[in-house]
């Protein structure tokens, strides 16, 4: 069903509206369920699944679209559904006791909203999250700008995940790692990418193609290289989690955070008939991490010749301005590890335990400075549910290129700055969740809330 929209062209709270001659209404079915899934030829994997597969599927929509998806829980335990990114109203956040209640086995929930913003976003539940994210549940929302003009036709989602499996193949239980699952993150012992082992895609050579990159993973960081050391490519990075970037960046590796994702244009180099292997390098992300190794994510099958195009439209690629930090109010936020007991060790902000949280106080068209300081001796990707944000530089300055953010790695033992402005929209007010998106680590006590209301200052327990 099509609607008729408002012409939008305006600045509001910061973020650029784009003009939207019409507006539609995208209408799916979500269902939470196990199913056998195959993710190498003759390797069935019997995971939990969205519509019966990993990841899954990727919704498409228009920037100002409304989107309905009538979600199904027939899993063995209560589910939600987060949509990771997308500014929306919080009682479609899918967070339990905060947003809504958890949908029951058998039981259903309507997530009704619009799509404001462009960019790609996913979606994934948030009852014992870094389980239920483990065995298979996450997929992508990617909302498109019609305007746009990046002048790239091939264009692909690129869902990066791991899973762990044991010998037989079964699922492995998160519960037998105990406290060093929370302490270092578990990874998947099976790498995946768009739900398949060693991913294999036909690519013209020589023409530039899209790539929107998601980290679906609970744990591992992914860092990307396109070619063999000797005749590796560049990436052209445009983007990121809020849609595109002020100006495009060339950088030799691609590193996606978890819950992060990159918007990046790749030309791949080689003759026809040749292959490209993209590699996932070791990534330091603290004690213990890299013990895998290398691995290799997917091959690109060459063909040709590439066909004629304009070059693609990548000089100024998006205005955006900095957040106005005058006034702003400082929230700092120290991140330790504590050791309770022999047994009991638990990551706590402010030293706040895990029990009760932190709850930052905030009210609608406020601006907050982040300071995030990491104690430990582990990176942690912090995200914000429900807004957007700026990161700064160590002047206190938008790192450039201008871009908007939801997910920012804090490496260990380092502090990063960002800033805030929580804008006005039907229905923001609420019990916002922010936490480390390595979820071992949320549970672990890494989260807290954001209660906007009309308070201006932060509270610990």
């Amino acid at each position: 069903m099509r609607l008729r929209a408002l012409l939008l062209s305006m600045c509001l709270c910061g973020y650029t509206l784009v003009t939207v001659a019409e507006s539609r209404t995208v209408e799916v079915n979500l269902e939470a369920k196990v199913a056998r899934v195959t993710i190498s030829p003759g390797h069935e994997v019997e995971a939990w699944t969205y519509n019966g597969d990993i990841p899954g599927p990727v919704i498409r929509a228009h920037v100002g679209d409304r989107l309905i998806v009538h979600f199904k829980n027939n899993l063995p335990q209560p589910s939600t559904v987060h949509w990771h990114g997308v500014r929306l109203p919080f009682a479609m956040d899918g967070v339990p006791g905060m947003s809504q209640p958890e949908v029951p086995p058998g039981g259903s929930f309507t997530y009704d909203f619009v799509l404001p913003d462009a960019g790609l976003f996913w979606y994934h539940p948030h009852v014992m999250s870094a389980m239920q994210v483990g065995y298979g549940l996450y997929g992508a929302l990617l909302v498109d700008d019609p305007s746009e003009n990046i002048g790239i036709p091939n264009e692909k989602v690129l869902v990066l995940s791991d899973i762990s499996l044991e010998d037989d193949g079964s699922l492995m239980s998160p519960a037998g790692a105990g406290v060093a699952a929370k302490v270092f993150g578990l990874e998947g012992n099976h790498l995946l990418v768009n739900g398949r082992e060693q991913l294999n895609l036909t690519a013209r050579a020589e023409e530039p193609q899209r790539w929107r990159v998601v980290n679906a993973a609970k744990s591992r960081y992914f860092e990307l290289q396109l070619g063999e050391p000797s005749d590796k490519m560049s990436f052209t990075v445009i983007g990121g989690d809020g849609g595109l970037q002020e100006y495009a960046v060339d950088q030799e590796t691609l590193i996606v955070a978890p819950g992060e994702r990159a918007d990046a244009v790749v030309v791949p180099h080689g003759k026809p008939g040749s292959e490209v292997v993209v590699t996932d390098l070791v990534y330091d992300r603290g004690y213990g991490s890299g013990y895998d190794g290398t691995h290799d994510l997917l091959t690109l099958s060459l063909t040709g010749p590439a066909s004629a195009s304009d070059p693609p439209h990548l000089a100024a690629l998006r205005s955006i301005e900095p957040i106005t930090r005058s006034g702003a109010t400082d929230i700092q936020m120290d991140v330790t590890l504590v050791q309770l007991d022999a047994r009991n060790i638990e990551y706590r902000i402010n030293n706040a335990p895990s029990q009760n949280g932190l709850t930052i106080h905030a009210s609608i068209g406020e601006t907050q400075i982040w300071t995030i300081k990491n104690e430990t001796q582990w990176s942690h990707p912090f995200h914000l549910h429900g807004f957007f944000f700026q990161v700064l530089d160590d002047n206190g300055e938008p790192v450039r290129p201008l871009a908007w953010k939801d997910t920012v790695d804090v490496p260990y033992d380092k502090t990063v700055r960002l800033a805030v402005r929580y804008d006005e929209r039907p229905g923001a007010t609420g019990m916002w969740m922010f936490h480390c998106h390595i979820l071992d680590h949320a549970e672990g006590g890494l989260m807290g809330m954001v209660e906007l209301g009309a308070h201006h200052h932060i509270s610990d327990p």
